[in-house]
């Protein structure tokens, strides 16, 4: 089955970015991401417009230098070696500035964006700060690095998160949406999965994905075999499950954004599978997990 919500590595690239999304190619109000190949003494400027950034560090560390009518701000990124090894610090750079991402050794940068009304500071975001949460047990264990989660570092509009799940694994399930206002019970909030896998003996590893019609919106329906830099957009609907193949483990990058005026994840269970949660406390989290921690924890 093919999807107009399934972007490939590749088909979303431009200009320097190995990926580009942003709101009005995905047809949607808000979220976006960028991912930056830099290499070694490699730079790149953008101006973040009407938008909040983060820049994480995929591999590899970075300067990030930015500047606006309020000052200049400079973060130095130590970053990591790859998704599957370790947390990575992260800068926050505002709407209505320029920013410069420069890499000394070179790497791949992810730039997490969302339309925004309030002009937040720039600042830095370490990664002893990053919570770590595992989710689930069993089979649907997963690691989920919380680095911009709603309540976890202030945004305006901006939430992502990484989630880790071990070859085998399923994770977003039970599956769930938050596409309906629903105060208390669920937020509306677009979607962007950037996925990465762990090889095995030089074999790049891969995975699925399914996104299903709620009624909502635009009836997003994809079933989709995703690898290394696959995109899945996710205006709509029920999203789950993510299914990492036995030998690799999988990454994905969640960006979520949208009009609610409280920036909060509020999700509502696919009321077919929400029974699966009721499990949980029997089952022991898989013993892969996590795959690392926070530094200070």
């Amino acid at each position: 089955m093919t999807s107009p919500y399934h972007l490939p590595a590749g088909k979303a690239a431009d200009g320097p970015y190995a990926v580009h999304v942003s709101p009005e190619s995905a047809g949607w109000g808000y979220c976006g991401l960028r991912v930056l190949d830099l290499p070694a003494g490699g730079s790149h400027t953008f101006d973040t417009q009407d938008s909040e950034w983060i820049v994480l560090p995929l591999s590899g560390g970075c300067t990030v230098a930015t500047t606006d009518d309020f000052g200049d701000d400079t973060f130095e990124l130590t970053g990591r070696d790859g998704v599957f090894g370790a947390v990575s610090d992260f800068a926050y750079v505002p709407r209505d500035s320029r920013t410069t991402v420069s890499s000394a050794g070179g790497g791949r940068f992810a730039l997490t964006g969302a339309r925004c009304t309030r002009r937040l500071p720039a600042r830095y975001g370490p990664a002893r700060e990053v919570a770590v949460e595992l989710r689930g047990t069993g089979s649907c264990s997963r690691q989920v690095n919380n680095f911009a989660a709603a309540g976890a570092f202030e945004c305006d509009k901006l939430i992502a998160v990484e989630v880790i799940t071990p070859g085998g694994n399923w994770s977003s399930f039970p599956p769930h949406k938050h596409d309906e206002h629903r105060p208390g019970e669920e937020s509306v909030l677009e979607e962007i999965y950037y996925f990465q896998f762990a090889a095995h003996d030089g074999v790049s590893g891969l995975g699925y994905q399914r996104v299903s019609p709620s009624g909502q919106g635009r009836g997003t329906d994809v079933l989709a075999e995703v690898r290394d830099g696959d995109v899945v957009l996710i205006p709509d609907g029920w999203h789950g499950p993510s299914m990492a193949v036995p030998g690799h483990h999988m990454y994905y990058l969640n960006v979520m954004a949208g009009p609610e005026a409280e920036r909060a994840w509020l999700i509502r269970d696919h009321p077919d599978h929400a029974w699966i949660r009721g499990t949980w406390p029997a089952q022991p989290v898989d013993a892969r997990l996590p795959l690392y921690t926070a530094p200070s924890q």
